[in-house]
């Protein structure tokens, strides 16, 4: 079998999966987050962080809720690190740095997971498993809660009232994250992921010699580094690593996993709002980007010129031979367009128009699908700047599902657009100009340019992988990258919740012959223009200094 074919097999076998689990998930969802009945263990949790599930929220307490949160969050984990060197099951490792520690904080619970250190050479059992995986679930469902406090703003009318965030959290923790995380791990375990809490010991080599391994609880915390589109690696090699990831089965089920819930979301949004149809609009919108940049992925890919490239069937630097360039492609495209940051090759390797896609992808906003939660609100928000596109063209006041579009309701999304783009050109700007944070590039020229800018894209889009060559284990990029994710992770959600409480004070605009039917192919298409013209005048300058000039020099 052709490498191609068997990229393309593999393509139609994930998108057959998630057709599969599209409706039982998405309607499942949905029930979740508008049932007014509580779980037993759900009762003692509400109990234990003295909470009423039941009180209805307006956004400026459900936001204070969000913030609280996550402050608290950063705050325990940073501890957590600071102190590992004296905590029982440490393998002997010391405390984390000040700045490597607050950068991994500000990571792992603004669902970033970049990483500036070796997994395996820097993190105990008790930081692992008590820290980084608890994030994992926690700051995935945070996401969650936000996108279906927006979705509330669409079906409500006339109150200001979004639900309640605690409640938000802890069933999507409980009822979604924490139920398909076992049954996803007892896979990974299946198919030969490791889950244990062994110390380090000698692994014998076949050239001669020895090398020190540690286990680890991996296969738990590579089930919902997945399906929370975290991204964060036990070990360094992240994905590409055969305990995290043992075999090419292993391999197309984590990206199952990773566009499971960002998917079936629109299910849950389409369902809540009284329109499944609206829901398969944005799902169309979805797909049709996330099949279109896999397909590009594969082309160059595959198709790069030159004798290397043509014996080994494609541009195989930097990719697993047990994977190849299909399944590595499509990991790539899966974990750039979504949050996740999880990597199975080394995107520095990729061509160089390859590795502008991984970019791009993230630039879009990550919304093709997207990340747990932040995909659908992100989608959202570009689906009322559409409108308003619209509304311009016909010379009459936007609507959204029976919600007027007016000033107020564009101002919210505007800073929402603009905040991400802001975050990337500025700091790779600096980083440029400083002499500091230019000594970490490995290389020079376009490719340089490139890390640096893929790293700010990274940390400000929440995605978390990074381009490598780059070394980002220092103070700036420690405390600059850490700044950027918690304002990139934070600031879009204020707007979120206000506009969603802006949406909810509304009374429904009933539809007439000149209102925009938002749920046809004619809106679909719309929508994917207005992503991708918002999204290439924003970064076309920036790409044409890295990954487009290095491409076409190629």
């Amino acid at each position: 079998m052709s490498p191609v074919l068997a990229g393309v097999l593999q393509m139609v076998a994930l998108i057959a999966a998630l057709a599969l689990a599209y409706r039982p998930l998405g309607d499942y969802m949905a029930k979740v987050y508008s049932s007014d009945k509580h779980l037993r263990v759900e009762k003692w949790i509400y109990k234990g962080i003295g909470a009423n599930p039941n009180t209805e929220m307006r956004w400026p307490a459900y936001l204070r809720g969000v913030l609280a949160f996550s402050a608290v969050s950063v705050l325990f984990l940073y501890l957590l690190q600071r102190f590992q060197g004296s905590l029982p099951g440490s393998l002997g490792f010391s405390s984390i740095d000040p700045d490597q520690a607050f950068n991994t904080a500000a990571s792992f619970v603004s669902n970033t997971n970049w990483q500036s250190y070796y997994g395996e050479q820097a993190m105990g059992h008790v930081v692992q498993t008590g820290g980084l995986a608890v994030q994992n679930f926690l700051s995935a469902s945070v996401g969650i809660a936000v996108a279906v406090a927006l979705v509330r703003g669409f079906a409500r009318s006339r109150t200001g009232e979004l639900g309640n965030f605690w409640s938000d959290l802890v069933r999507g923790t409980v009822r979604i994250l924490l139920p398909i995380s076992v049954i996803a791990a007892i896979v990974l375990v299946a198919c030969g992921a490791i889950q244990n809490f062994s110390g380090i010991h000698e692994v014998g080599q076949f050239t001669g010699g020895s090398q020190q391994w540690n286990g680890g609880a991996v296969a738990s915390q590579e089930a919902i580094k997945e399906l929370g589109t975290n991204g964060g690696g036990y070990f360094n090699a992240n994905s590409a690593h055969p305990f995290e990831n043992p075999n090419a089965f292993s391999n197309l089920f984590e990206i199952f996993l990773i566009l499971l819930i960002p998917f079936a979301l629109t299910r849950t949004f389409g369902r809540m709002v009284g329109s499944l149809k609206q829901g398969y609009a944005i799902l169309a919108t979805m797909v049709t980007i996330w099949i279109g940049f896999t397909a590009l992925m594969m082309w160059t890919e595959f198709a790069h010129h030159g004798p290397a490239f043509d014996i080994a069937g494609g541009a195989m630097e930097g990719k697993e031979t047990r994977f190849g360039v299909g399944a590595s492609s499509i990991f790539a495209v899966a974990t750039t367009l979504t949050s996740t940051g999880a990597v199975d090759s080394f995107h520095s390797s990729f061509t160089g128009l390859g590795g502008g896609i991984t970019m791009l992808g993230m630039q879009l906003g990550e919304i093709a699908p997207g990340g747990t939660g932040s995909g659908l609100y992100g989608m959202l928000i570009m689906a009322i700047i559409a409108v308003f596109i619209a509304g311009l063209m016909v010379g009459r006041t936007p609507e959204y599902l029976g919600k007027k579009i007016g000033t107020r309701e564009i101002k919210f999304a505007a800073c929402y657009i603009l905040i991400t783009p802001a975050l990337v050109l500025v700091f790779t700007a600096a980083a440029m100009a400083l002499p500091t944070p230019g000594n970490s590039m490995t290389n020079s020229g376009a490719h340089g340019f490139s890390e640096i800018l893929y790293a700010y894209t990274s940390a400000s889009n929440n995605n978390g992988s990074a381009f490598a060559g780059l070394n980002a284990d220092t103070q700036w990029f420690n405390s600059t990258l850490g700044l950027a994710m918690l304002l990139g992770r934070f600031l879009p959600m204020v707007f979120v919740l206000a506009l969603a409480g802006s949406l909810a004070e509304q009374k429904p605009v009933p539809a007439t012959a000149g209102t925009l039917r938002t749920e046809k192919p004619l809106f679909t298409g719309l929508l994917v223009g207005a992503i991708l013209i918002i999204t290439g005048l924003t970064y076309f300058p920036a790409l044409a200094l890295g990954p487009l000039a290095e491409g076409l020099a190629s």
